[in-house]
């Protein structure tokens, strides 16, 4: 009997994966082993659970049972593995051997949390799974006043989210804007206006020296010298891709696992996927191209080797106050922008030192020009 597909992750690569095969192959055998409860659930409704006030079980799709019996795999819930034989091409979990013909680690990332002091580190809040979710949920219910550390994209959702629901939040970052890595001083000065008159404080420039518990909450220390008591602290500040298990078993691993165009590892049969799949250098952490990765892969493993090919995508930033989409390089490597700005909104078109556009971006009632600016962006692969 052939071994099996094995599957490590749960994610949104991992499920994604799994409907792609079924939908050619629905008999081949497929084994998951995850640290999750392997529920099917959209990761992005995270950032608006608090507006739409949705507990844990609201956001899922089809409980793990009721995943694993629709798509025929065999499911190991909360099961960790512990080293890979790429040799024997076989996974080990609790010194037990299961061998597998192709393996995918779709490992995924967590979220970072910055070093600091103070005897309240231990209650920072992360948002970045089903799990980690259903564990924070009621403090964050309970909770009036919540800082969140980062102002990147997931960190200025969660604020927004947390602010439309009542809650008092303030943001703390070290850069000097609103998703500086996205977003050029023009559109985010516009956001960030828009989110202080709604009452959400910003710390930017500064980090969080310390976090201790009082009597009235926890009090959070800025290296300003700022102080900020409040109910609960969330990290927003990044993800670090989960690759200690393809480390420890010899694949190569930079920022995150190194995969070529057909998503191979460094290692014949195993392959990597998602959060934690490092692509010519870059980690991928967006929707598209993980579907389009796992659209990919599974005609790989089912014997028909296709290279990933990554067309200029769109990315939906969820800001109500302020819609935005944005395609390419909007911030790194642009040399200068050319800015559409009128009461309805703005467009920004990026440009590099070719003066070729790379990216664009578009606010509110200019949002019906992102298609014809998305179609005009060079492919990213």
């Amino acid at each position: 009997m052939k071994a099996p597909i094995i599957i490590i992750g749960s994610g949104f690569g991992s499920y994604q994966l799994i409907k792609s095969i079924r939908r050619t192959d629905k008999q081949i055998a497929i084994t998951v082993f995850t640290l999750d409860q392997g529920h099917d659930y959209n990761k992005p409704d995270l950032s608006h659970v608090f507006t739409n006030q949705q507990s844990s079980a609201d956001l899922i799709r089809l409980s793990a049972e009721a995943f694993a019996l629709e798509n025929n795999i065999t499911l190991h819930a909360f099961t960790e593995v512990e080293h890979i034989d790429s040799e024997q091409q076989v996974v080990f979990v609790k010194s037990v051997a299961y061998p597998y013909s192709k393996l995918v680690l779709a490992t995924g990332a967590k979220t970072f949390i910055p070093p600091m002091l103070g005897n309240a580190t231990d209650k920072i809040l992360t948002l970045n799974s089903l799990r980690e979710f259903e564990s924070a949920q009621l403090q964050l219910q309970k909770a009036q006043r919540i800082l969140v550390i980062g102002a990147g994209l997931i960190g200025t959702e969660i604020a927004m989210d947390l602010n439309r629901s009542g809650k008092s939040v303030v943001v703390v970052d070290p850069n000097k804007s609103l998703m500086a890595t996205i977003l050029p001083d023009l559109v985010a000065n516009a956001l960030q206006k828009k989110m202080t008159e709604e009452g959400i404080i910003f710390e930017f420039g500064s980090t969080i020296n310390s976090l201790n518990q009082t009597d009235q909450g926890i009090c959070a220390t800025l290296s300003s010298a700022n102080t900020h008591l409040v109910d609960c602290v969330i990290s927003a500040a990044g993800l670090k891709t989960n690759v200690a298990l393809a480390k420890k078993s010899g694949l190569k691993v930079n920022k995150g696992l190194v995969v070529n165009q057909q998503l191979q590892t460094s290692v014949q049969h195993i392959y990597g996927l998602g959060d934690c799949a490092e692509i010519n250098g870059t980690v991928m952490a967006y929707l598209q191209p993980i579907m389009l990765s796992a659209n990919a892969l599974a005609k790989t493993l089912l014997g028909q080797p296709t290279d990933l090919k990554l067309p200029a995508m769109l990315i939906k930033i969820k800001t109500p106050q302020m819609p935005i989409q944005l395609g390419g390089n909007t911030v790194i490597g642009v040399a200068s922008w050319q800015v559409d700005i009128d009461t309805q909104g703005c467009s920004v078109k990026a440009y590099n030192e070719q003066k070729e556009m790379v990216g664009f971006i578009v606010t509110e009632g200019h949002m019906k020009k992102a298609f014809p600016l998305l179609r005009a962006l060079p492919a990213n692969l």
